[in-house]
Parts: structure tokens; sequence; C-alpha cells
């Protein structure tokens, strides 16, 4: 998928404000009939670029915070789970019940997730989380959800704590969910933003990439090709979209 950096959409945008400048300079000599590229049109395009990235990185703050949420629900569950097979042998359980609840904590164990760095890297264009490490925390949670149903089946695992009891897990199950959900969701918002962005910089008939492109075409055309006034703008470079 096509991609340029964070930085390298910010320097194509102010490449092309240095661009305005420039024709803002030339006054009447710049009078273009080609509408995309006289001058209210240009500063109505880079007002237009300025709103869709600063909406890109937004969305791109929202989502590495609910990366950041999720992380901190999940960053308790190895102990817990632990605690509530403890809890569970404490209690007149049988065996097989024990050995179900101790399955299902060696299925979270076994299921460890790590901070996906690359899903937070503002200069990651298609920013997602691990396939590996999103299948794991959806899967933890449903082991943490059948460790549930084997204490709640249980009629002597009634524990004094809180934070062991089964309305409590069932919470905490829901909220799991709930930032996984909402994990997605962020991903979703900050995807179809870089999208709308994309268009206006790089891939739109009159993009800033196109649009630059033409007014560069018709100050070589008005000044000449060996002009200061196009080897001024000849040098400014406004990249497109990395394949």
């Amino acid at each position: 998928m096509a991609s340029t950096s964070e930085t390298g959409h910010a320097k194509n945008i102010a490449n092309f404000q240095t661009l305005i400048e420039y024709v803002q300079g030339y006054g009447s000599a710049y009078n273009p009939s080609k509408q995309n590229i006289q001058l209210s049109a240009l500063l109505a395009l880079k007002g237009s670029g300025d709103a869709e990235m600063a909406n890109t990185l937004s969305k791109n703050n929202n989502y590495k915070n609910r990366v950041n949420e999720r992380q901190l629900a999940f960053s308790d569950i190895e102990k817990l789970a632990s605690r509530l097979v403890n809890a569970l042998e404490a209690t007149d359980a049988s065996a097989g019940s024990i050995k179900n609840a101790k399955s299902f904590r060696q299925k979270i164990l076994g299921k460890r997730v790590a901070p996906p760095k690359a899903s937070t890297d503002p200069e990651n264009e298609n920013p997602k989380t691990n396939s590996v490490s999103q299948k794991s925390f959806d899967q933890i949670t449903e082991h943490l959800s059948g460790l549930k149903t084997v204490l709640e089946s249980e009629p002597s695992y009634a524990p004094n704590e809180t934070e062991l009891q089964v309305a409590t897990i069932t919470t905490k199950i829901q909220d799991l969910r709930a930032k996984t959900t909402a994990v997605n969701a962020g991903l979703a918002e900050l995807n179809n933003s870089r999208i709308s962005r994309n268009k206006i910089l790089y891939t739109d008939e009159n993009s800033i990439y196109e649009t630059a492109a033409d007014v560069k075409k018709y100050i070589k055309s008005v000044f000449g090709p060996s002009s200061p006034e196009f080897k001024q703008v000849s040098g400014l470079k406004i990249s497109g979209l990395k394949k």
C-alpha cells in the first residue's frame, strides 16, 4: 500500500506553502487562466491540506491512547489468573474443576502480549496491531472467560476478596472486550483520515502534488526555463506517495 512518513507529508505541505509565497511575490505577472492554479485556489488547497493533516494527527494520537489503555487493562491478567486458580484450590472444588481452571490459566500464560510498537509509531502509514498479538488479546479474553465459567460453576467458590469474585471478573472481561473494540475503532478512524488526507495531498485530480507540478509548468512557460523564477520553484520538492 502507498505510504509516506508523517514527516514527509509535513515537508510537502511546507514546500507547497513556500511555492505559494513565491507565487505571491510574482504579483500580477502570475496570472494563469487555469482556475485550480490561481492564487486563491492555491491558498484554499493549502488550507484543506492543513486541516487534513491536523485531523490525521489527532486520530493517530487517539489511536495510540487506546492502544495504551488496552495494554494497561491486560497487564495484570496473568497474575489475576494465577490468583483465581489459587483461590479455587482453597475451596471444595473437585480435582476436575481445578484441572480445567489450570488449563485456562496455562492458555493465558501461553498467550502473552507485548505492546505493539509498530502500531503506535506515528511514522507508520499502516498502523495495525500485529496479527499474532491481536489474536492473543482476543484469545486471552476468551480464556479468562472460560476460567470464569469454571469458577461460577463451583458452589464453594465464594471469595471475600472483591477482585476475585465472579462479578468482578465478569466486569473485567467486559472491559477487556471494550478496550479491544476501541482499538479497532480507533484504527479504522485513523486509516479513514489518512485516506482523506492522501486524496488532498496526492491522489485527487487537483491534489497538492498535482497542482504544484502544474504551477511549476506555468511559471516555466511564463518566465522561461532559465529564469530565476523557475529555478527557485523547480528545486522545491513535493514528493508523491511511495508505492
